[in-house]
């Protein structure tokens, strides 16, 4: 009985290595090895006695309002203020006006402050929204409103050392081809040459790998492309635009591949939240999928700044832990002591990414999937705020 509790306590992906040796160096942190072969890590216990304090109802956490999720989304790792204090020159931000963009350019704010860094954040958007706009200006980023597909309007953008290129097209792309291939792979050709002696961090998605069987844990980083739907494949187009122009010009470059961000607002937990709370039936067409909680998902995209590299450094982002759609929805209708209803049947395959890598080079994520769906489920029983932007996780053809 123990041991089968521990089990669902513990997830295997999840467990510190064991390694000889009093220490171990990951990306800019330090963590404790584990002990000689046989025996229980230490921190093993710690992650299990934090998991089992979120058990208890008493020791959950909720978060507040929209001010405090925004502190938190844009709280700065470690790593990334020393990754950012060890960078010159200011940050642009392409396209920071969608659902990551604000909390990532305050968090880059944040963390040059911490390190002692002065340095200009600049975030570029049309700004449909004006109070966005007004935000990031009393959160000390610049902003510059503007279209990245002009030519006239992205050379009249600052001159920065280091870019994040966060512009693209998704949601609306079935009817629009023409303009999510304008998008997502001609711009970046533009910015590319704009940019040329600039570090550049460009955000690409774990749907150029397609799906791929889930007992294999998810997709890693040199594994075959092959994305589903024009949406996947101008991403790619993007990913192979921007590796030309970095050996063309021997731009320095990391291409993220994120697989999903995930706050109280928007992502993946948040719809398989909603339908629960709703009664609605769950789809367990695409059963199995990752969440990264998008401040860590931030931070890891500014650590990625000093990793650029030519031909680009590409890297998946993406949560630690094979979340089964099932589960998840079961885990909320607890929460809520609600029945849950599905609709479907689970595939052998999905849409997964293996992040490993990034753990390595960055750290493990702050917030895991658990804490994640205790907040969440906080959220949406108060009638918090949403985007309402559904991201569609079920859809196994590309076409959004």
């Amino acid at each position: 009985m123990a041991a089968e509790f521990l089990r669902e306590i513990v997830n295997p992906f999840e467990l510190p290595p064991k390694e000889s040796g009093p220490q171990r160096k990951v990306g800019n942190r330090e963590d404790k090895a584990g002990g000689a072969s046989g025996t229980i890590a230490p921190d093993i216990f710690i992650v299990i006695a934090r998991r089992l304090m979120r058990m208890n109802p008493q020791q959950r956490t909720a978060v507040r309002d929209i001010e405090e999720l925004d502190e938190l989304l844009s709280e700065p790792t470690e790593a990334a203020s020393d990754t950012l204090g060890a960078l010159d020159g200011d940050i642009v931000i392409l396209g920071v006006g969608g659902k990551m963009g604000p909390t990532l350019a305050r968090m880059a704010k944040r963390a040059s402050e911490i390190a002692g860094v002065s340095r200009r954040v600049i975030g570029v958007s049309r700004f449909s929204s004006p109070r966005l706009e007004s935000q990031l200006q009393a959160q000390g980023v610049e902003t510059v409103r503007g279209d990245l597909l002009d030519p006239k309007s992205l050379s009249a953008l600052p001159d920065a050392a280091n870019i994040v290129f966060m512009a693209g097209m998704k949601f609306g792309t079935t009817g629009q081809e023409s303009q999510t291939w304008a998008m997502n792979s001609f711009l970046p050709g533009l910015v590319s040459e704009r940019y040329r002696q600039s570090r550049i961090v460009a955000f690409s998605t774990g749907n150029v790998y397609g799906l791929s069987p889930v007992s294999l844990g998810g997709s890693r980083e040199q594994d075959a492309l092959n994305p589903a739907g024009e949406y996947a494949m101008s991403c790619l187009g993007r990913e192979r635009i921007f590796e030309h122009f970095s050996r063309r010009n021997e731009t320095r470059m990391s291409i993220l591949r994120l697989n999903y961000a995930t706050e109280l607002r928007y992502g993946v937990l948040v719809d398989i939240a909603q339908r629960v709370y709703a009664g609605q039936p769950v789809p367990l067409s695409m059963g199995y999928l990752n969440a990264i909680w998008q401040g860590d998902a931030s931070g890891m995209s500014l650590e990625a700044l000093g990793s650029a590299a030519v031909p680009p450094f590409v890297i998946n982002i993406a949560g630690p832990e094979l979340l089964s759609v099932r589960r998840v929805a079961e885990q909320f209708g607890e929460c809520w002591h609600k029945p849950v209803r599905f609709e479907g049947q689970e595939s052998a395959d999905a849409l997964l990414s293996n992040a490993k890598k990034s753990y390595e080079l960055f750290g493990r994520p702050r917030v895991d999937a658990e804490q994640m769906i205790t907040w969440i489920a906080d959220w949406v029983s108060r009638g918090g705020a949403t985007l309402a932007r559904p991201t569609h996780f079920e859809e196994r053809s590309g076409r959004f």
